[in-house]
């Protein structure tokens, strides 16, 4: 049987999770605020973390990864969903404070990483989709972008949008999965 860990979860827990929120009004099984590290969960106790619109609020994102990652069993997951920086709805809340792109976490993957020093942790991308508002969708913008996680020679398409084209086509949602990976 997986065993799921939410992460702020809400008050939309994922089904058969354990719910993780620092808000006693929410479904969550475990109160605890998530700035304060370490999170009450032994180290590998779950196969699949899942943590929906929170990584946009937490004070410290290497730290949040870093928990994540340590709750996780080697080959586990961890899925992310996250509002992409330039989402004309993401200054609405006055609680985000981390602006995410599709290359946010790159540092955590070894041969991405901008500095290499960082962090020990190392994440597998298994997937990184952007989804656009609905006239680039419809369009086949957002299935251009996406392109890369059909073959690695596309990453270009997206690199561009990211680099160039993110402020006229904005991104609404970037959702992540990722393998972890721990030496034996």
């Amino acid at each position: 049987m997986t065993k799921i860990l939410d992460v702020g979860c809400g008050a939309n827990k994922t089904e058969g999770a354990i719910g993780l929120d620092n808000n006693p009004r929410t479904a969550a099984d475990v109160i605890h605020d998530l700035g304060v590290i370490p999170y009450p969960f032994p180290d590998n106790e779950f196969d699949l973390v899942v943590s929906n619109h929170v990584v946009e609020h937490v004070p410290d994102v290497m730290a949040f990864i870093g928990e994540l990652y340590r709750v996780t069993r080697n080959g586990g997951r961890i899925k992310l969903l996250t509002p992409h920086y330039t989402n004309p709805d993401w200054a609405n809340d006055p609680t985000h404070r981390n602006h995410i792109n599709s290359y946010t976490f790159n540092t955590f993957m070894p041969g991405r990483q901008v500095f290499d020093f960082y962090t020990d942790i190392q994440l597998k991308s298994v997937r990184t989709y952007v989804s656009l508002a609905g006239l680039w969708r419809v369009l086949g913008i957002e299935f251009l972008v996406n392109l890369d996680q059909r073959s690695s020679k596309m990453r270009f398409l997206r690199k561009f949008w990211e680099q160039y084209l993110s402020y006229i086509v904005r991104g609404k949602e970037l959702q992540f999965e990722f393998e972890v990976v721990k030496d034996k």
